[in-house]
């Protein structure tokens, strides 16, 4: 291979995972440059240990492990969760939205380190590489880039671990869990191996964040979730951080096997892919949030939002994040949250999540004296009559006009 630029260091986002272990000798190897591995602390949990060690014994100068797991959920979760985001109407955008971040503290890291050039571990096919690199580009448009997997000749999965066990790299590879996986506070992600066959149902041991529903506790629980402009601040009358909020329901949905999706979605590159994922939390998070904007926002405002989030989340998904339609929709959103205020009681059971009971003390839209079934002096229904007539008026007139073509 001939190198497209010459480099001096290079800032990589490195997992510890077979792909980005590789990738940090192979750019050492070809490109004769220092390496700085970072990894974001997104909630990955024991996915983390020991990284420094193993960076610098694959051969990285400095390695870099960055928490940032309040905000994630602070400044990219949230925002994404009060406009509803969902892709395609079922995935919650888990590994789309942790990108941007990881792209914005590699490029800080970048700069503070003197490098001239960042990498990543994406392959050519997927949505990744979009993610990341707009990313850099974003934070640096003359940052060099240098995108392994579409540039080298190891293609498959055996060409890896091969190149492994010849320099020597030490990498988790197991035949008995034959798909890959990423995992941050809002989801855990599973594609690839036995997962690429559509007809296959995906087997139970591959689930890490929720049991199954056919397992999980006989009794439904009830949660308390209370909303501040849009945003979950208390389960239970406790106060949490955003991210101990979002650790918490994750943990309490995934003892009721909730948040489980099996999709087929389209990829920004243009082909279908598998995805299976985990969301307890923000599974119940979406739908408590759903819960309080019911009793707290306008009609009008609610359903001109709801036709705006399939191109919010499309955005997301591929990779606009830092982009002006994202910012611009944004800031829409956010003005529709300002009286999303107040509490939302849900039930978990057995997969399921659903609201049973809203209230806001200070927002509510909902007047029991008008929407009453009893005796009210408040509403007149014969006004009804008239507006009937009026919506009905196109209705009438386009029927006699086809009567009279008749």
């Amino acid at each position: 291979m001939a190198k497209k630029f010459s480099v001096d260091k290079v800032v990589l986002a490195y997992s510890g995972g077979l792909d980005t272990s590789i990738i940090l000798k192979w750019l050492i190897e070809e490109y004769d440059c220092e390496v700085i591995a970072f990894a974001a602390d997104l909630g990955q949990g024991e996915e983390l240990d020991h990284l420094p060690e193993k960076a610098k014994k694959t051969g990285a100068s400095k390695c870099f492990v960055e928490d940032l797991r309040e905000e994630f959920v602070r400044d990219f979760v949230f925002p994404m969760f009060r406009a509803n985001a969902i892709y395609e109407g079922r995935y919650f955008l888990g590994t789309s939205i942790a990108r941007p971040l990881i792209s914005k503290k590699q490029m800080e890291i970048a700069a503070a380190e003197g490098a001239d050039a960042v990498s990543h571990g994406a392959t050519g096919k997927g949505n990744d590489q979009v993610r990341f690199e707009l990313g850099y580009y974003h934070f640096n448009p003359a940052i060099k880039i240098i995108s392994p997997w579409r540039e080298w000749d190891l293609n498959s999965r055996e060409a890896l671990i091969q190149y492994a066990k010849s320099h020597d790299i030490e990498v988790p590879v197991s035949k008995k869990r034959p798909w890959s996986s990423d995992r941050n506070l809002l989801h855990i992600s599973f594609e690839g191996g036995i997962l690429e066959d559509p007809w296959a149902e995906a087997p139970e041991e591959m689930y890490v964040l929720s049991q199954a529903p056919e397992k999980a506790p006989d009794t439904p629980e009830y949660l308390e979730i209370e909303f501040q402009q849009g945003n979950a601040v208390a389960i239970n009358g406790e106060k949490l951080s955003p991210a101990q909020l979002l650790a918490r329901l994750n943990e309490m949905g995934g003892k009721h096997g909730i948040g489980r999706v099996d999709l087929m979605e389209n990829r920004f590159v243009g082909m279908k892919s598998r995805g299976v994922y985990e969301t307890p939390g923000g599974t119940i998070l979406e739908e408590a949030h759903r819960g309080i904007e019911s009793i707290t926002m306008d009609r009008e405002v609610m359903h001109l939002r709801d036709s705006l989030i399939p191109k919010y989340s499309e955005i997301i998904y591929n990779g606009f994040w830092f982009a002006p339609e994202r910012l611009a929709l944004q800031a829409l959103f956010d003005q529709t949250q300002t009286t999303v205020n107040g509490m939302a009681r849900v039930k978990l059971y057995k997969g399921h999540c659903r609201v049973v009971g809203r209230q806001s003390a200070t927002d509510s839209l909902f007047d029991p004296e008008y929407a009453t079934f009893e005796a009210d002096e408040v509403y007149n229904q014969a006004d009804a009559e008239g507006f009937i007539k009026l919506n009905a008026l196109r209705l009438r007139i386009q029927s006699m006009m086809a009567a009279k073509k008749k």
